[in-house]
This record gives structure tokens, sequence and C-alpha cells, in this order.
């Protein structure tokens, strides 16, 4: 496996504008119905995991002949099957992880889908999804993300730890410098890039930053 993989989960999966560009060298991996998604973008998944009940009927076999791996559990297990393909990516040295197809859908699973993302388990890779023109990194503490776009396009930073601390941010309309976020605040809702770069840098805590790109 490579160190950059894509996982394609079972909500609704809007791919952005370049697709393949996103794609590049990256290993698919499909929790369960997220092959669905695979399948229809042309994609052939390196292994599916999961308790395949949202798996295509049809689609078992077409893939197994094209050598995917099936790593199948039980429907009674104590885990979605994206947290499966989360803790298989890891295991296998991923270091960079795109999720396709996180939200929409089901509300339950949207949430727990994103708030999944600031486990410790994960601290090796960096995670990262994308839906349609946004995409949202997961921020640790310790790390700096460089943001790219256009002047005007919108970045948020959502707080998913009690406290994120030494927050500063640069190229942002409301510029922060060393501040603090609360779990639940929306202080940090909708700035604005103010030209073509933007950079968010945090202490202690975890987030998820997002970027909201032009439509067209």
């Amino acid at each position: 496996m490579t160190q950059k993989v894509v996982i394609f989960t079972n909500g609704e999966c809007a791919p952005p504008r370049g697709l393949d560009t996103y794609l590049l060298g990256r290993t698919v991996i499909c929790a369960d119905g997220g092959t669905r998604h695979a399948l229809e973008l042309g994609l052939m998944p390196a292994v599916v995991i999961g308790d395949l009940d949202s798996l295509p009927p049809d689609a078992r076999p077409r893939l197994e002949a094209a050598g995917t791996q099936f790593l199948t559990y039980p429907r009674d297990k104590d885990y979605t099957d994206l947290e499966l393909a989360l803790k298989y990516a890891v295991e296998q040295g991923a270091k960079d992880i795109l999720l396709l197809g996180l939200l929409g859908g089901r509300l339950d699973q949207t949430l727990a889908n994103v708030l999944l993302l600031a486990r410790p388990e994960w601290d090796a890779a960096r995670l990262w999804f994308v839906h349609g023109s946004e995409q949202a990194y997961l921020l640790r503490g310790g790390e700096a993300l460089t943001l790219h776009g256009r002047s005007g396009n919108i970045v948020s930073i959502i707080p998913l730890t009690p406290t994120m601390t030494g927050v500063t941010t640069q190229g942002l309309r409301w510029p922060l410098h060393n501040a603090t976020l609360y779990f639940g605040h929306t202080l940090t809702v909708s700035n604005e890039l103010v030209g073509k770069e933007g950079k968010v840098i945090v202490g202690e805590g975890r987030g998820i930053v997002v970027i909201r790109g032009d439509e067209k």
C-alpha cells in the first residue's frame, strides 16, 4: 500500500473538480457501501472493508476477479465501517488519508464520521475530506496548515476539543493571535481569505479547518 490513501465512505459523494489530481498516487480503500462511489467514478478498490450490508449485490464477483481484497466483519460489530477502514489504513502505514463520501445521508453517521477524525489513534496520518467545492482538514496541536484559494473564499475553524489554544491565523480578514477557541462556540465560523493563501497555526487541541472554494 502507498502512503497516500483515499477512503470512500457511504455518504453522499460530491467529487471536486479535478478529481484525478486529488487521487493521483493513492491506494483506493472502500468502507462497505462507499464501493459504489468508487465504481461510479471508474475506480477499482484495492480493499473493501466492513460488514458488506451496503455493498451492491453484483459488485463482489467483479471486484474479486479484479483482485480486490475483502476484509469482512460481522454485522453485529462494535465499530463503523469507516472506523475499521481508518484503522486498517493507519496500520498499513498510510500518512495522508483523503476521505470522500464522508457527509450526507444519515445525520447520525455524518456527525460520527466527522468526530471520529479527532481520535488520537490516527495521529500518524494527515486526515482531510472533500465535498464538492469544500475541503476540510483535521488540524492538531503543534501543526500549521496552509490554505490555497482566492480572495473571499470562506474559511472556518471548528474546535473538536474543549479548547484549542495558541491559535494564530495569517491571510484572513479577521486575524487571530494566540487565541483560545472553545468547543461549541461560533467565533471562527465564516472568516475569509484576503488573498490566494492563508495559514492556521494551533498550539494545543484539535479541530476541523474548512475552506469553501469557488462553485464554478
